[in-house]
């Protein structure tokens, strides 16, 4: 069977998608990968065929004016307005995204897509070649539900409507956002008028059905979803067999107790050496040993006491287990990988659904609260630390949670979703 997967975005939008396409190729499947031209050597590296999006659309948001627009996103009302500030600019980058997903079709010519909501062309790709389409989301953001608010909103007193109102309000800034470019699209290919143009939809108004990859002993499946979304678990991309640590890194973790890592990913902030100024002195401060992640800038080796190891990279499912507690700033997938390694969770987050990954490990008693990056201090952060590494129930609830995740295959689970899909079609 052909599969197109499209997807973009950061690292994080791209590795659960290229984990699923692993999967999907190891049972018999030919699967393309449809995202970002600067990930093709990821892409190809573990086999999948790749199909090229351009890179403009994150070329802006790696400029200071994007990432300013990020780290001023921290509610749903500032990305609607975050949004039309920049439609103009990005409106034309859209259009390019969406076309190269369009090519990717017709150069696959797939039997089933699978699609992230910011690979939007694949409702419009399912459709021209008559085939299934399901979506992929890789945190609760989407599917309505009257259990619980979008993750965007506060959890009011005000029942399931307002619930299910504020899911309805994001897919209809998404779908305002989509709906110019597609409608251009589709007339330049012949294509009917549509009734709707959110990712949760054909263009015809059919429900499409869809996988959430996220572990359900993390955020339980809502009651009212229905057999056609499913709550699949993680989708894990495991390291290479043949990746090794470098002497370094392998001679600082037997030198002493296991280490805190810290490390934020592509959120860098306006400020890195303030951020990385913060991180040591914290690490000092709670007389904690420390791996701090590169990525972000603002450090030096030669800054950093011998207690504290600079790493450019090292496997997530490798290190985590491996380390104290794990500090970042809340990404899903670095959030998920932390989960999964059994040990303490601090999130520092920054914007998007990264309050929500806070707001989830401090629920789950595997994590002390969150501190907002705007908020973090040298103090606070220590202070995080020493309350993750030093609490035994924390400690407890972290390794029972990372045993559950585990003994999950939310990758097993999404392929036999793909099977029922696929025999009802």
């Amino acid at each position: 069977m052909k599969i197109l997967i499209l997807t973009y975005g950061t690292r994080g939008d791209v590795q659960p998608f290229l984990a699923l396409g692993v999967a999907l190729k190891n049972r018999g499947d030919d699967v393309s990968l449809c995202t970002s031209t600067r990930f093709e050597p990821f892409v190809t590296d573990h086999g999948l065929n790749f199909c090229p999006v351009p890179d403009d659309l994150l070329a802006v948001l790696d400029t200071r004016e994007g990432r300013d627009m990020l780290e001023n996103t921290h509610s749903i009302l500032d990305a609607i307005r975050n949004n039309l500030r920049f439609a103009r600019r990005i409106g034309p980058m859209l259009r390019d995204q969406l076309e190269a997903g369009w090519r990717a079709g017709q150069e696959t010519k797939p039997d089933l897509v699978i699609f992230h909501p910011k690979g939007a062309a694949g409702p419009l790709v399912a459709e021209a070649f008559g085939v299934p389409a399901v979506v992929g989301l890789p945190f609760p953001m989407m599917v309505p539900t009257g259990d619980v608010p979008h993750i965007g909103f506060p959890n009011l007193p005000f029942g399931r409507r307002y619930n299910r109102a504020t899911y309805w309000l994001v897919n209809s800034m998404a779908a305002l956002a989509l709906k110019g470019p597609l409608k251009k699209l589709r007339a330049k290919y012949d294509l009917p008028k549509a009734k709707v143009y959110d990712s949760l939809h054909l263009a015809d108004g059919t429900q499409l059905p869809s996988m959430t990859a996220v572990s359900p002993h993390v955020v339980p499946e809502p009651n009212d979803w229905g057999p056609n979304h499913c709550m699949t678990g993680y989708w894990f991309l495991d390291h290479e067999a043949d990746w090794t640590p470098s002497e370094v890194l392998q001679s600082f973790l037997q030198a002493g107790p296991p280490p805190v890592y810290i490390g934020f990913g592509s959120m860098a902030g306006k400020k890195p050496e303030q951020l990385a100024e913060i991180a040591v002195s914290a690490l000092q401060k709670s007389g904690q040993r420390g791996l701090i992640a590169t990525g972000w800038g603002g450090l030096k080796p030669s800054d950093l006491p011998e207690t504290i190891l600079q790493i450019d990279h090292a496997p997530h499912d490798w290190l985590f287990p491996q380390m104290a507690c794990v500090v970042h700033h809340g990404g899903a997938g670095t959030t998920a990988a932390g989960l999964r390694a059994g040990v303490p969770s601090v999130i520092t987050p920054f914007m998007g659904d990264q309050p929500y990954w806070a707001d989830r490990v401090a629920t789950l008693g595997v994590g002390p609260k969150g501190i907002p990056q705007k908020k973090l201090t040298t103090e606070n952060l220590a202070e995080a630390i020493e309350h993750a590494v030093g609490s035994d129930a924390i400690k407890s609830a972290a390794a029972a949670l990372g045993e559950r995740i585990r003994s999950e295959s939310g990758l097993a689970t999404a392929l036999g979703f793909i099977e029922n899909v696929m025999r009802v079609s």
